[in-house]
């Protein structure tokens, strides 16, 4: 006659089969090529972040990684794509703290940033440059203040459109100061509006080092400060805008997101592999050449950063009257 097993028994005798069959299920991942969806287009920070950081990826985890463009909507079409695919690991989007902006002015987006992804890893931080063409009256974050309460009005600021983070570095210096009248003109893009800058038809531009250092190397725009809190090895010439308007802060970051309910362990293994290729020096030295500092963190301060921001820039949209195009 077999031997029957005590009920609480028979469960353990269970569980001790399954935790094999599990540990193996969770080791096999990856098993297949990931692919990181940029939703933008190839070449700018977001792609070159994200080639950079697959390359080391794929090494660590033992499977090719795979890029793919899905540029549309300002980011939105590729990022909600991802939002919407298969939670295992193997579909995952290279987004930037304007998906953060663009929650704040759009109210309808194929995505929710707190709710449609698991935070992964972030990649980097990086803070923007505060220019002015050569011919505005400033060297300094305090004299570009002073230069600006003297003419209320008179001068105007670019940005690569409305809506945009430049706008958005711009609309809180405004605000951080209290009463800073200058006129926003939003471009098709930062290429006009550098040209803009440079031709004096604007007077002020925040933006990444890649899009102003070499016109500023060049001597045909100055810099007058950065939007970090303290110097930043990015420029670590230029003089902190906060040393003019306490508590200014303005910097980007860019990181990678899984769908929504992507297993927590898939989640960790790749957290893992994306803050051993920030440790790299090499890797930190390529990202600090695009204007940004390699920048690793767990999953769930990536999250809080996410969620921060997007409630940190609704009340700046709110209170500044920024609208998307």
């Amino acid at each position: 006659m077999p031997k029957i097993i005590p009920s609480p028994l028979r469960k353990l005798a269970l569980a001790c089969c399954l935790v094999p069959t599990l540990a193996l299920a969770q080791g096999a991942y990856p098993s297949k090529p990931i692919t990181i969806v940029v939703p933008y287009p190839a070449g700018g920070s977001n792609d070159t972040f994200a080639r950079q950081v697959a390359k080391e990826l794929g090494e660590e985890l033992k499977q090719p990684v795979i890029i793919d463009n899905r540029p549309g909507a300002s980011g939105n079409t590729g990022t909600g794509q991802v939002a919407k695919s298969t939670p295992d690991g193997y579909t995952l989007v290279a987004v930037s703290s304007s998906m953060t902006t663009n929650a704040a002015v759009q109210a309808k987006l194929p995505y929710d940033p707190n709710k449609s992804f698991a935070p992964v890893a972030m990649f980097a931080k990086g803070p923007f440059i505060v220019a002015v063409n050569n011919e505005f009256p400033a060297k300094t974050p305090a004299e570009l203040i002073a230069a600006i309460k003297a003419k209320p009005g008179q001068y105007n600021y670019a940005s690569s459109g409305s809506g945009s983070v430049n706008q958005f570095g711009t609309e809180l210096l405004k605000a951080q100061v209290g009463k800073l009248e200058i006129t926003h003109i939003p471009y098709k893009g930062m290429g006009p509006a550098v040209t803009d800058l440079v031709g004096n038809q604007t007077q002020l531009l925040i933006s990444s080092g890649p899009s102003l250092l070499p016109m500023v190397r060049s001597g045909k725009l100055r810099a007058v400060g950065i939007t970090s809190l303290k110097p930043s090895p990015v420029a670590p010439d230029l003089t902190p805008m906060a040393t003019a308007v306490p508590g200014y802060e303005f910097e980007l970051w860019w990181g990678l997101l899984a769908p929504a309910a992507t297993p927590p362990e898939i989640v960790a293994r790749l957290n893992t592999a994306v803050n051993k290729a920030l440790a790299k020096p090499a890797l930190a030295a390529n990202f600090l050449k695009e204007g940004a500092i390699a920048t690793p963190m767990s999953p769930a301060q990536f999250g809080k950063v996410i969620a921060d921001d997007v409630e940190r820039w609704k009340k700046l949209a709110t209170q500044q009257n920024i609208t998307a195009d």
